[in-house]
């Protein structure tokens, strides 16, 4: 098994907190960070647009990585999450053996 990263943004520390909750809860995610504010700046419906939100970094095994996405969405206020699959090129062995580990497939 390989572990994988999931980015998301969240409108604030409460969602992010509420999602990755739930997805530790789950076993769905071993862990998640939840990092500082940021500003956004994007095009949303035919405009600029500028929000304060919070990076969160998921980790968890390749197997769980489309529940991992289809449940962070249900739980996201967004109508359209930012949630996007990075690859771990390599790491500490033990690390990301606890990843797997702590997300049992299945």
């Amino acid at each position: 098994m390989t572990a994988r990263l999931i980015y998301m943004t969240a409108e604030n520390k409460d969602e992010a907190r509420r999602i990755a909750e739930a997805l530790v809860t789950e076993r769905l995610i071993a862990c998640a960070n939840i990092l500082g504010a940021m500003e956004s700046v994007y095009w949303w419906e035919g405009k600029v647009a500028r929000g304060d939100e919070v990076s969160v970094i998921l980790k968890t095994r390749d197997g769980l990585v489309d529940k991992v996405l289809t449940r962070a969405a249900e739980l996201h206020s967004y109508d359209c999450p930012c949630l996007v699959v990075l690859d771990i090129a390599g790491g500490h062995a033990p690390f990301l053996d606890w990843i797997v580990a702590e997300t049992p497939d299945g």
